[in-house]
This record gives structure tokens, C-alpha cells and sequence, in this order.
């Protein structure tokens, strides 16, 4: 199982927002790491098929993603924002989004209890997502993108509002369940990668400016610093 990204670029008017990349993704944790504006977003949306590229383009298992049935059923996507309806409560719409999913209706009651457990939502299950807190509904977006138990995780700054002993079970709950699923995981805060992260693409202005895998490097935030300073020394 691979996910590749073969010479990709998105080009906005005049600003060229992701540029020529190049990367094959195996199963693991792939960490996405770089300061905001600096292209992950625009990137990760291209690989959810929910954007094209200007060049280039995503394959899975070889295949272009675009009118990809298979990689449709197989991957959950939880973008940087998320839109909810006004009237559902958390375990309607998460009925709702199993549903859209085809997860078999047998299986649907677990997996929404067992990700409302792992997510600690089992309290304001019949609650309206409008009601609930930031980190909460980040949380019910979590919930929704793994439903399907999919192959390819691709998950945009899912840490932003919770709070520390969430960013910790759900870190586990990654790490416990990557062997045989490709997840990308784009943050800016380089500790919710350091200890759970196979490899990590580090990007700035658009390109990926290196990868590395967790053997390659003792400290990931001093890497990450070094490579930001290092047009400022230019």
C-alpha cells in the first residue's frame, strides 16, 4: 500500500502555494511539519482529492486519486476546518457520516461508541455539536474522519484545542493503531510529532524541504529551528 505524491504543485494566481513535490508514503505515522502558510493544508487537500493539482498529481497502489472509488472508501480526512449543522447532536451526525461512508450498519453502533470512549465524548453524545466547546467539536471531526476505519488517515492540525491529557491519549491511540495504515498528521507544534512520528516531512514556502525518519534525528525541534534559520543567516 503506498500513497505518492509525483511531481504535485498548486499555483494560486501568481503564488505557487505547494511546488514540485515528490514523496512516497508506506504505512506509519507521517509527520507534516511546518510554521502556518507554509503550503501543508493546500498540500493535504490535494491528497484528500478535494483539490486539484496544477501539476502533477496523487496516486494510491498506483492509481491516480481522482475518480478513485477505492481510495474514496478508504481514506477519512478531518480538514483544518469543519462545518456542522445547526440541529444534529453528536451521535446523529456521526450516524449521518457512517452512512455517507457505507460503514455496515452492524458495525456502526461499536465504532461510534468506541470512538466517543477514546475521544472523551460519551458525556455530550445527545448534546448539539453548535453548543459544544472548540476542542470538543475538533474532537467530533476526529471522531467522523475515522469512522470508516480507514487505510489513509490524513488528519490537518487535529491537536488545535485540546487540551494537554487529550493531545496524549490521542497520540496513543495513533501510535497503537499505524501498522497497517498510511496516517499524515500536519501540525506546527513539533511535540505532537516528536515521539510518534515514523517519519516527518519538514516544509517551508511551499516545497518539502527534507524528510526524515525518527532514526535520522536526536532532536526534532532543533532540527526544525536550524532549518528555518537557515535563510535568515543567508
Amino acid at each position: 500500500m503506498e500513497l505518492e505524491m509525483i511531481n504535485l504543485s498548486k499555483r494560486f494566481g501568481k503564488k505557487e502555494a505547494v511546488k514540485c513535490t515528490n514523496a512516497r508514503l508506506t504505512p506509519g505515522i507521517w509527520g507534516l511539519l511546518g510554521a502556518n502558510g507554509a503550503g501543508k493544508t493546500t498540500m493535504m487537500r490535494m491528497m484528500a482529492g478535494i483539490l486539484d493539482p496544477s501539476n502533477g498529481q496523487v496516486t494510491y497502489c498506483g492509481k491516480d486519486i481522482r475518480n478513485n472509488s477505492l481510495y474514496r472508501s478508504a481514506f477519512g480526512f478531518l480538514p483544518q476546518e469543519i462545518q456542522f449543522s445547526k440541529d444534529l447532536a453528536v451521535i446523529d451526525y456521526l450516524n449521518y457520516v457512517a452512512a455517507l461512508k457505507n460503514v455496515p450498519p452492524k458495525l456502526t453502533k461499536t465504532r461510534i461508541d468506541n470512538l466517543l470512549s477514546i475521544l472523551t465524548l460519551e458525556d455530550v453524545r445527545k448534546k448539539k455539536i453548535v453548543k459544544l466547546s472548540g476542542g470538543m467539536k475538533r474532537r467530533v471531526g476526529i471522531a467522523q474522519a475515522m469512522l470508516n476505519d480507514p487505510s489513509v488517515l490524513i488528519l490537518d492540525e487535529p491537536t488545535a484545542g485540546l487540551d494537554p491529557g487529550e493531545r496524549i491519549r490521542f497520540r496513543n491511540f495513533l501510535s497503537a493503531n499505524s501498522s497497517e495504515k498510511i496516517i499524515i498528521l500536519s501540525t506546527h507544534i513539533v511535540s505532537d510529532l516528536e515521539d510518534i512520528a515514523d517519519n516527518v516531512m519538514i516544509m517551508k514556502d511551499g516545497e518539502l524541504n527534507r524528510t526524515v525518519s525518527k532514526n535520522e534525528y536526536d532532536d526534532l525541534e532543533k532540527l526544525y529551528i536550524s532549518i528555518f534559520m537557515e535563510e535568515i543567516n543567508k
